[in-house]
């Protein structure tokens, strides 16, 4: 983003805030997880991003494509020409029953995560080929609220469960062909997938049918300059050794943010700023409305005032919005330099859970969305 900074001044002439994806980031992101030896498929969890725009990237760049939801699935498809419905994997989670018989009778790869679902539905699952996902037991992720593993987890099969789950598949004529788990999101330990993995295979003794095994997504995302990312050839390598031993079962991954987290930025013009004893406010035209990630899991996002880049940042400043909460921010304590009304001010690593998270409380527009 620095170095189309002109670029980005220019478009936000006329506009009070805009989201902005840069396309080139996207596709780098999706060649360096398709150069991955050990994974065979790598799917789009889009609920991080679904702009038709970076679905097209994304399925053009050799990407599929993982939905949880009808209405996601149903964008997908007419986002994307070309886009097969086998390519979808459908992964509800306490979906009404008119989903899970939509995707089936569509041709979608369908998940399932209940068993009441194979219970008291059997007969929509009678001669279907299915995913299994399995709770592993343990969460990981940067905050409570992306640990998709464990009993406080409303996801997955328990693994106590399996073995009732095979005979309910069984009963209703389904035939497990794919196992699936995610524990959580942001983690930066590649032992995390290795481990999920391990579990799941440990799984396929029981489960003959099984071609599949999808150890999920959540891969971290530096969310500071100058962080360590994430190690790609490691996790490649810990794969690797589990890969060996799994035959024709193969591996797929289902990453979301790390796809496009850093190819997105917020940004939002200053409206007002403030100081109240020791605190400094810089208010800006967009808040939670848009970016509701700080308020919602404490998320850090780089900001800088993108008018003055080339000055020196000398104020330490809470940076809020226009929405009436307390908890409207974007960031606590950041240094700026002094800002002043019309600055156009640029939240970093927003491409992921932004928009798509948006809403229009106060009846407040978002902010808009553009390609570049």
């Amino acid at each position: 983003w620095s170095v189309r900074r002109a670029e980005l001044l220019e478009l936000m002439q006329g506009r009070d805030s805009a989201y902005v994806y840069d396309a080139a980031t996207i596709r780098a992101r999706c060649a360096s997880l398709k150069s991955l030896r050990s994974v065979s498929r790598v799917l789009y969890a889009i609920k991080a991003n679904s702009n038709a725009e970076v679905l097209r990237q994304v399925h053009g760049a050799g990407i599929g494509i993982e939905c949880v939801s009808r209405g996601e699935a149903d964008h997908a498809l007419r986002s994307i020409r070309g886009l097969a419905p086998a390519e979808i994997l459908f992964t509800p989670n306490f979906a009404p029953r008119s989903e899970y018989q939509w995707a089936l009778e569509t041709g979608l790869r369908v998940t399932v995560d209940n068993l009441y679902v194979l219970r008291e539905w059997p007969s929509l699952f009678a001669a279907r080929e299915i995913f299994l996902r399995v709770d592993p037991g343990t969460g990981r992720g940067h905050h409570q609220h992306v640990r998709t593993g464990g009993i406080h987890s409303k996801f997955g099969v328990p693994i106590d469960q399996i073995d009732e789950a095979i005979r309910l598949a069984g009963k209703a004529g389904a035939r497990i062909v794919g196992l699936h788990a995610h524990v959580g999101s942001g983690v930066f330990d590649v032992g995390s997938w290795a481990d999920t993995a391990q579990q799941l295979a440990a799984l396929l003794p029981k489960l003959p049918h099984v071609r599949a095994i999808d150890v999920g997504g959540g891969l971290g995302v530096p969310d500071r300059t100058g962080k360590p990312a994430l190690d790609l050839e490691q996790l490649d390598a810990r794969l690797s050794d589990l890969r060996q031993v799994l035959g024709n079962v193969e591996l797929w991954l289902e990453p979301g943010r790390f796809v496009v987290a850093e190819s997105g930025v917020l940004l939002a013009r200053v409206t007002q700023t403030k100081r109240k004893g020791a605190s400094g406010y810089v208010g800006v035209a967009t808040g939670m409305n848009s970016l509701i990630r700080p308020a919602l899991y404490g998320a850090h996002h780089d900001i800088h005032n993108l008018t003055r880049l080339d000055q020196p940042p000398t104020e330490v400043m809470d940076v809020v919005g226009p929405i009436c909460e307390t908890g409207d921010f974007l960031g606590h304590d950041r240094l700026l330099p002094p800002t002043q009304e019309g600055d156009v001010l640029l939240v970093a690593t927003a491409g992921a859970y932004g928009a798509v998270m948006s809403s229009n409380y106060n009846l407040r527009a978002p902010a808009e969305e553009r390609m570049i």
